[in-house]
This record gives C-alpha cells, sequence and structure tokens, in this order.
C-alpha cells in the first residue's frame, strides 16, 4: 500500500498541511516511527533567493506540528478518521515540556519517535523525540489529544455563529 495512503487514511492532513511523509515500524497502541524529509520546496523557504534557504533552520513549530502530526497516526490508528466532518474529531488538547535540541536545515530526515502513554478512548495522552542522523532535535514530554463527536463540535460552532454580534 501506496505509505501517504495510508497516512491519509488515519488522518485528514493534506498537502500542504502534511508534515508526514511515510511511516516506519508501527505498534498499534504502542509506538511508532515516522519521516519528514525537509527540502527546499517547504512553504517556509517560499520567496528566499535561489540557494538561500540552507542558511535557513526549519522552523520550530513545524517541526513540533511534523511530530504532533505522527501523534495523531498513532492515537488514531486504530480508529481511522480522515473526513473531520464525520465520526470522531480528534483535537490537540495539550503539550506539555516540548524542547527544541536543535536545529534542522534542508536536506535533513526528521525521524519522529512516538509513544503511547495512555489511552482513556476520548483522551491520548503520547510523548516522544525527533532526530536526524542520531542526534536528537525535539522532545515532547506529553502530547494529549481529545476525541469528540464531530456532530457536536458542529452544533458548538453554529452556536457560537448564531450568539455573534
Amino acid at each position: 500500500m501506496n505509505p501517504e495512503f495510508r497516512i491519509t487514511s488515519v488522518i485528514p492532513h493534506r498537502h500542504p498541511a502534511l508534515l508526514v511523509d511515510r511511516l516506519g515500524e508501527v505498534e498499534p497502541g504502542k509506538r511508532l516511527t515516522a519521516y519528514k524529509a525537509v527540502s527546499v520546496a517547504e512553504p517556509a523557504y517560499r520567496g528566499l533567493a535561489q540557494g538561500a534557504a540552507q542558511e535557513y533552520a526549519y522552523p520550530a513549530s513545524m517541526m513540533l506540528e511534523s511530530w504532533a502530526q505522527a501523534a495523531l497516526l498513532l492515537a488514531c490508528w486504530e480508529r481511522p478518521n480522515p473526513d473531520v466532518r464525520t465520526g470522531q474529531v480528534t483535537l490537540g488538547a495539550g503539550v506539555r515540556d516540548a524542547r527544541v535540541l536543535g536545529s534542522v536545515y534542508p536536506g535533513s530526515v526528521l525521524v519522529h519517535e512516538v509513544t503511547l502513554v495512555r489511552d482513556l478512548g476520548d483522551t491520548v495522552v503520547t510523548r516522544g523525540s525527533s532526530s536526524v542522523d542520531g542526534r536528537r532535535v525535539l522532545e515532547v514530554e506529553q502530547l494529549t489529544f481529545a476525541l469528540r463527536p464531530a456532530a457536536e463540535l458542529e452544533s458548538l460552532a453554529e452556536a457560537a455563529v448564531l450568539a455573534s454580534p
């Protein structure tokens, strides 16, 4: 099976917001390894002069988002929902002790390691790290996801629109 298809059959992210390129080892309910190749074609490098992207580190926020998408893949592996308008929507509920330990440049491949800490059904807690060539560049002590019914969130959004002036 096409690795990107497996990714997009589990989570709703699509290009250019999809920041996981392929999967490595997956142990459902336990751990997952995912990969993100950082290139000069990234939206973060658009508008820079030819060759200048090599001088700029990949934004830490994008590195964390890429790791979070890997964590989301593990959290949703056994309950995929590529369409956020139906089923359970997974919301990032909180991140604790995320530390950027190094810079990442175009040409690098981020290796995301994610471990499932706890799955309470409607809440999933993960932790892990990212590395490049064996050098740890990101640590996340805890990322929590909340799973909520799409219909419930849609009715809340409609109520908010009706209540706005």
